[in-house]
């Protein structure tokens, strides 16, 4: 049975899975695993609070994303994610960087997107995480948007494999780019409201951070991205007109007599 504290109502293990949808054992499997806080105690009975609700959603919203358990735990205990405000945070930061909104194609549907090397497309593209089955000959986009760049260049003439090779070198460096915004976030806006107690007054502080965060982080990579193209072309183009010129000039030169 339930019982009401401070009017905090509080749940069995049973009423918990009942109303999470998450079985009992899942739900023992993720306090054994540290993702899940211990519950409450009192008369030998074990009680389970609103907090313990919100961080079970969380940990099924994630899973449903295709997050591991191992990954969701490092991001609970980076935040100290103990409170139902804390699992609000996070799913709070994950919406504001969070990918475009997912699309179900037919494998016929990929077949004229992208020609008729449809096997090669599904196994690469289930590799790159770019797709997910979901039965019947159906698959989930993770990101249209790359599928869109991918199809694009196809349209173009380049090759398909080329193509994904493209977008897999993209996803590679984006990961390396992740971390550097990731830990700039951590390093100076959560550590130091965290160590300062997260006052309340100062969560909204910290929400209009992270979407200015958001904002100045795309400014900054159309940026870098200009500038760093416009020097390799010139490196390039540059190498290309001197090889040129040098092969001409030999060309040019008298025959020995």
């Amino acid at each position: 049975m339930s019982t009401e504290v401070d009017g905090v109502e509080w749940r069995t293990i049973d009423e918990l899975a009942r109303v999470s949808g998450v079985t009992v054992r899942n739900i023992r499997a993720y306090q054994a695993r540290g993702l899940l806080p211990p519950p409450q105690v009192r008369a030998r009975t074990g009680y389970y609070g609103p907090g313990h609700e919100a961080r079970l959603e969380l940990i099924k919203e994630l899973q449903g994303e295709g997050v591991k358990l191992d990954t969701i735990k490092k991001l609970l205990d980076t935040t100290g994610g103990s409170t139902e405000q804390v699992v609000h945070f996070i799913r709070t930061v994950r919406q504001l960087f969070a990918a475009e909104e997912r699309q179900i194609v037919h494998v016929n549907e990929l077949g004229e997107r992208f020609g008729e090397d449809g096997a090669g497309l599904l196994r690469r593209a289930l590799k790159l995480d770019l797709l997910r089955e979901v039965g019947d000959d159906q698959y989930e986009e993770v990101s249209p948007r790359l599928m869109g760049v991918a199809q694009s260049m196809v349209e173009m003439g380049i090759p398909l494999t080329r193509s994904l090779d493209v977008v897999e070198q993209l996803r590679k460096h984006a990961d390396g780019i992740a971390k550097i915004y990731v830990e700039l976030f951590l390093g100076e806006v959560w550590r130091p409201f965290d160590d300062s107690g997260r006052p309340s007054e100062r969560w909204p502080q910290v929400y209009e951070t992270i979407e200015q965060l958001r904002k100045v982080s795309g400014d900054a990579m159309l940026a870098v991205l200009q500038l760093a193209v416009s020097e390799r072309l010139d490196v390039t183009f540059g190498r290309d007109i001197v090889r040129n010129v040098r092969t001409s000039s030999s060309d040019e030169q008298p025959a020995a007599e």
